[in-house]
């Protein structure tokens, strides 16, 4: 009933820049938290920037100053645009949303990933 959709990976090289979108599809009342993780081989999959409803943002250490989260309310879409990008970012990227579905309820959801490689 509800899908997050991740685009805008791929590959670039070092320096370059991407956009991830993430879209919620379905039926959905609200979303409150939307999140970026990352996931390299071998690695935990880690948290890199959560923005709130009202657009406040959180990072993770490694791309502050490089990644900028934003929202788009209306259209249930969460950006990441990455700058300055590393081969260290080399990662699937994943989109996780709190959000009202068609139960009512607050649930978590995950989207299935999109690939970003950067080669150096």
């Amino acid at each position: 009933q509800v899908q997050l959709v991740e685009s805008g990976g791929g590959l670039v090289q070092a320096g370059g820049s991407l956009r991830l979108s993430c879209v919620a599809s379905g039926t959905v009342f609200g979303i409150d938290l939307m999140r970026w993780y990352r996931q390299a081989p071998g690695k935990e999959r880690d948290m890199v920037a959560q923005i709130n409803r009202e657009g406040s943002t959180n990072y993770a250490d490694s791309v502050k100053d490089r990644f900028t989260a934003s929202r788009d309310n209306a259209r249930n879409t969460v950006y990441l645009q990455m700058n300055s990008l590393r081969p260290e970012d080399t990662a699937v990227y994943y989109c996780n949303a709190d959000l009202r579905d068609w139960t009512g309820r607050m649930r978590n959801y995950w989207g299935q990933g999109t690939q970003v490689t950067v080669s150096s």
